[in-house]
């Protein structure tokens, strides 16, 4: 069993993971740095987006070469982490949201959808171990970015049934289903989606809510991980 971790803004390190090697593994896509590990001796390959240093936007991640090097390094299955705006007003910063789904309004990019109901059922039940709130049934709204979107896209996406928006989870989740990998992605959530609320969005906001619960996130796939070992 071997666990794809991939995450993006403020996720860099896993310092839970033991035995840390980064890896530069080549595909036909391109290069993408896989760094592999042991997270309660099950075997890790984590994967940032946007780089160790933050210098990939989302229209530049290379999707393609991230999810064809975690297949070709032996991965089963993928948990994701997107940090997000919230477009349900009942999602306020802060937030934890478990994704169900998909809309992509993305263009050039693939729209398939996939997900995986065993690993979702884990990573549920880890929150819920923990006593941490994560919402269920969620629908991802995808955007090119790097630009915030309107008020008038995301009353678009609203229409839609989103209740969070990005900018990385398309075409992720559809280059793992054909890649036959199983995905599951949990959304956090540091600011409301453009026009939800009359107070300006500053990053400093942003930096607070993903501070206060990006150790719920690691939490919650800390026993997912478990789930699996």
């Amino acid at each position: 069993m071997k666990i794809g971790i991939i995450a993006g803004t403020g996720f860099y390190n896993l310092p839970a993971l033991s035995g840390m090697t980064p890896q530069v593994v080549e595909t036909v896509y391109g290069k993408t740095l896989i760094t592999s590990g042991k997270w309660h001796g099950v075997e890790i390959a984590f994967l940032t987006r946007h780089g160790i240093d933050h210098s990939v936007p989302p229209s530049a991640v290379n999707y393609r070469a991230n999810i064809t090097a975690l297949k070709a390094v032996g991965v089963d299955f993928v948990i994701a982490v997107n940090v997000v705006g919230g477009i349900d007003p009942k999602l306020p910063a802060g937030s934890l949201q478990l994704l169900d789904d998909f809309v992509d309004f993305t263009h050039g990019r693939a729209d398939t959808f996939f997900d995986d109901a065993q690993v979702k059922a884990a990573m549920a039940k880890s929150a819920k171990d923990a006593g941490i709130t994560l919402n269920s049934g969620g629908i991802y709204a995808g955007f090119n970015g790097p630009r915030f979107e309107t008020p008038a896209e995301i009353r678009m996406a609203a229409l839609a049934g989103a209740t969070v928006v990005g900018m990385t989870g398309v075409p992720e989740v559809s280059l793992a289903k054909e890649a036959g990998l199983r995905y599951a992605a949990i959304a956090l959530v540091v600011n409301p989606a453009a026009g939800i609320s009359d107070a300006p969005i500053t990053m400093e906001d942003i930096n607070a809510a993903l501070k206060a619960a990006s150790e719920k996130v690691i939490i919650i796939i800390d026993g997912t991980i478990k789930a699996f070992a």
